[in-house]
């Protein structure tokens, strides 16, 4: 019961906005009673996080999978890219990124599933971070955080619409960023 009601929440949320995703819906797409959610999750905003935190635990998989297939520094750094490829393929694309979209429906404050969301992006930062270190330029800080910006660019893109791959468009701006950190042309 309780994955079902993850499934049913994630597929719903995901696809058409938290906010605009009430409680009836989940239990009917999940096919269950009242009682079962609140004994699983105590109210749709623990859902909302629960939603989230087995996104992101999935996300930081498929992450650290495609890290770990790069042989070089440079495509370390590049492999959010790979995984993000490879977790659309395996995901509900319906609204770009769930941080992103959560973040943008909820209130500042309060909200368990902002939590996730600010654990999501420590971790985006971190683990970029990291890997530019291993490239050796001069401020890794600075070149994570502008791959930080061409992978939001990526993920905002899918909300667009638009001609082209995004995915390819900003692994190919992150690699231009990644080549003027070392003053390369």
């Amino acid at each position: 019961m309780h994955d079902r009601l993850l499934d049913a929440a994630e597929m719903l949320f995901h696809r058409d906005g938290v906010g605009r995703t009430g409680v009836d819906a989940v239990l009917a797409e999940a096919g269950v009673a009242p009682a079962t959610l609140y004994a699983h999750f105590g109210s749709k905003d623990q859902l909302v996080g629960a939603y989230l935190q087995r996104r992101l635990d999935r996300w930081r998989i498929v992450w650290e999978e495609a890290i770990a297939a790069q042989p070089t520094a440079d495509g370390r750094l590049l492999a959010v890219f790979d995984a993000l490829r490879q977790f659309r393929a395996d995901q509900p694309t319906f609204r770009g990124c769930a941080f992103i979209a959560v973040a943008a429906e909820l209130p500042v404050h309060g909200h368990p599933a902002l939590e996730v969301v600010a654990a999501d992006t420590h971790h985006l930062r971190s683990r970029l971070h990291a890997l530019a270190i291993d490239l050796g330029v001069a401020d890794p800080a600075e070149l994570a955080e502008q791959v930080v910006l061409a992978y939001d660019g990526t993920l905002s893109a899918f909300l667009r619409g638009g001609e082209g791959d995004p995915i390819a468009l900003g692994r190919q701006l992150a690699l231009a960023t990644i080549r003027a950190a070392r003053g390369v042309t």
